[in-house]
């Protein structure tokens, strides 16, 4: 994709008109209104569809802003809020002036609040829940008024906690009752330890005290950066909802999430009771090559390899904690662990190395139905490198897996995107390239601009065999355009939900700390910023509307609200010209192979009983009301597990088909037991899957007898 080269001179000229600024600190002040102006500035001027900045503008900063602080309103009261409200058509003066007093304000009073709530919880959870009593939660929080004084606060606070310590003792309970039938069981070994209602109550309450302090604790370290960066998304979310900043360690975690790598020792790591727990070992990392570090092993200090005192981090916060364990790939760092096994303590020493989260990537199977070989391509998200488009990117690797697949004999091929958010615009043309001669996948419009056709310009097809497309309601982006691409071109039959996600949009993301000629406040993070639209070839986007399957089937997000129609301030449906293409019209009945597909969902029993499920969960999702006295709760439970137990059916389904790995990949497992593992539990969910199913009969529908041999073209192995 090529650059908005108007967005790089506004950019540029803004980095010449910052050139003056003096060396300061790193902690000084200035540096939040830098970050303030600059993104400002970007929005105006960079943003596809920019908005302006005016008093209307500030009131929906306002609302959206309190909301991100306190979406329970468990903590500010109304005259808090009254308070602020004298700024909430002041923002927009507050960001030209680079006026923080409206963020100074409502962050030190959340602070204040915060260690008032903290307190408060603390004294309730010292005194019993009156299990017994007829009360009523509701759940819509986000529609309460702000409690007028503490008492008000402190009754909220009270039932939300009864509410999660009713939970805790219900499953007690259940757990007791479970007891006390072993006990009268003769053959029961040993008698176990039976507890009274008021003992149950008290773990229940230990337990919701337990989790609540964690809450608090993880609260209360965020610093007031933290905080700043959810007043600045504050502002860039009323852009539209992909328009988002990234504070540095966010910025981390996104590049992660667009390459599917990072560099470090390969494990995650969770904070709990101040300690810095390992919760995962990585498969294929640093870590699990030197096979020392175990799951639930304790790391107590942390020491580089040219350092000579150790760094002690418990009690720290996580991610500072993670900042001193993470480093280059080839630097050493020491870890002093206190083992799960048997506590002992003992240093580790792990070369850190680049960490590749195998499950970010394409992965394929074989599986034979009714005599003939098909292949299955998972893609959950279009990946690359960002430093380095070819060392790796989706589109590499989805070719390699249907060379595989080739070589394997398969006469039918599934690509999987459901769950797919997107990625990289580039890796999806790419792909899309594999299945046609040549010719337009995507349209990208600039505000104002003639827009770019991106074409596949290589005139041999990888794959001419039989396609299906999996999507889902979560599937977006870059997803969209490959699934409306081969749509468009009739190449593939889409399979899915009424629509995919509907994100018709495209995002660049900034470095901020690119753009100022000299930098004294250290990272300043990066702006993700919508700087343009895309287009189906036939003109249409898929802003809002997404992409109708061809053949619809219910799944459990059927009636759930997650689209970007559901989302605040989404940028508008239209419509261009369409490209110049060519429908394929490679198959002899594509037509009629969606009528016979549509015709079977809709006699399917199975099919049938997911809708009722996803209607269900709606329902389920809709009752915002809890009742806090135990028996009443119990009630609700059991004729909610009554109603699911007709749903059991549906974890039940059997395909009676076999999933398996391809030859290079069974020789991985040899080595590799994590990734044997993971690929068998992907493959039993194949075998119960019934959309996969239906695309393999999709597939035989579209068998080699009703592809047109005129039509294809030199297939590039």
């Amino acid at each position: 994709m090529k650059r908005n080269l108007k967005l790089i001179a506004l950019l540029l000229l803004f980095s010449v008109a910052s050139c003056s600024f003096t060396t300061k600190s790193f902690d000084d002040p200035d540096k939040d209104k830098t970050l303030l102006d600059l993104i400002a500035y970007l929005l105006e001027r960079g943003h596809y569809d920019a908005k302006d900045i005016n008093d209307e503008f500030s009131a929906n900063v306002f609302d959206d802003y309190i909301d991100a602080l306190d979406p329970y309103r468990r903590f500010f009261y109304k005259k808090d809020i009254e308070e602020f409200e004298k700024y909430k058509t002041q923002i927009d003066d507050a960001i030209r002036d680079k006026d923080l007093s409206f963020f100074d304000l409502t962050y030190n009073r959340l602070i204040e609040r915060t260690e008032e709530a903290n307190k408060i919880q603390e004294e309730l959870l010292k005194k019993p829940f009156d299990f017994e009593k007829e009360e009523i939660l509701n759940t819509e929080y986000e529609k309460q008024p702000f409690a007028k004084n503490k008492k008000e606060l402190k009754n909220r606070w009270r039932q939300q906690l009864k509410l999660n310590a009713l939970s805790s003792y219900y499953d007690l309970r259940e757990d007791q009752e479970k007891v006390d039938e072993e006990e009268d069981d003769k053959e029961a070994a040993e008698p176990k330890e039976v507890l009274s209602n008021e003992e149950l109550e008290l773990k229940a309450r230990e337990e919701v005290a337990d989790n609540t302090k964690e809450f608090f604790e993880f609260t209360l370290e965020l610093e007031r950066k933290d905080w700043f960066a959810v007043f600045l998304n504050a502002i860039v979310e009323e852009f539209d909802p992909h328009t988002y900043y990234f504070a540095p360690v966010a910025k981390d975690r996104f590049d992660t999430q667009m390459s599917g790598q990072f560099q470090g020792i390969g494990a995650r790591l969770q904070k709990k009771g101040g300690e810095v727990r390992i919760t995962d070992i990585i498969s294929g990392g640093p870590a699990w090559r030197g096979d020392e570090l175990r799951e639930g092993d304790i790391i107590m200090k942390v020491r580089q390899e040219d350092e000579k005192d150790a760094l002690s981090i418990v009690g720290m916060r996580l991610q500072d904690a993670i900042e001193f364990i993470k480093g280059p790939k080839g630097t050493k760092v020491i870890l002093t662990v206190k083992t799960k096994l048997d506590g002992s303590t003992k240093e580790i020493t792990i070369e850190r190395d680049i960490v590749e989260l195998e499950e970010t990537y394409a992965k394929s199977a074989e599986v034979v139905k009714d005599g003939k070989k098909y292949g299955i391509v998972n893609l959950p998200k279009f990946y690359f490198t960002m430093d380095d488009y070819k060392e790796k990117n989706a589109a590499s690797d989805v070719k390699k897996e249907i060379e595989r697949l080739k070589k394997e004999g398969v006469e039918g091929l599934v690509i999987d995107l459901r769950n797919n958010g997107g990625g990289s615009l580039k890796t999806v043309v790419d792909i899309a390239g594999l299945f046609i001669k040549d010719g337009p996948i995507v349209q990208v419009a600039s505000n104002g601009d003639q827009p770019e056709v991106l074409e596949d310009r290589d005139s041999s097809v990888l794959w001419d065999g039989p396609l299906v497309i999996l999507v889902n309601e979560i599937s977006a982006s870059a997803s969209e355009i490959l699934a409306a691409a081969m749509q468009d071109y009739k190449r593939a039959i889409i399979i899915g939900g009424k629509q995919t996600y509907g994100k018709g949009t495209v995002q660049n993301v900034a470095d901020l700390n690119s753009y100022l000629r000299k930098n004294p406040y250290g990272d300043l993070g990066a702006l993700k910023l919508t700087t343009q639209k895309f287009y189906r070839v036939n003109g249409g986007s898929t802003q809002l509307e997404g992409v109708k399957s061809d053949v619809v089937v219910p799944d459990r997000f059927t009636y759930v609200d997650i689209g970007e129609r559901d989302q605040e301030n989404p940028l508008p449906w239209d419509k261009i010209k369409a490209a110049d293409y060519d429908v394929w019209d490679g198959y002899v009945d594509f037509e009629q192979t969606i009528e016979n597909s549509n015709q079977r969902m809709s006699r399917s029993e199975h099919l049938q009983l997911v809708d009722e499920y996803a209607k269900w969960i709606k329902e389920r999702r809709d009752d915002k009301e809890w009742s806090l006295n135990y028996d009443k709760y119990k009630a609700r439970l059991a004729k909610s597990e009554s109603f699911a137990k007709k749903f059991d059916a549906i974890d039940d389904y059997d395909t009676k088909l076999t999933y398996e790995s391809l030859p290079y990949e069974q020789q991985l497992f040899e080595k590799d037991t994590i990734l044997q593992e993971k690929r068998e539990r992907w493959h039993k969910n194949l075998a119960k899957d019934a959309y996969v199913e239906e695309a393999l009969n999709v597939l035989n529908d579209l068998k080699i007898n009703n592809i047109r041999r005129d039509k294809l073209v030199t297939i590039k192995d």
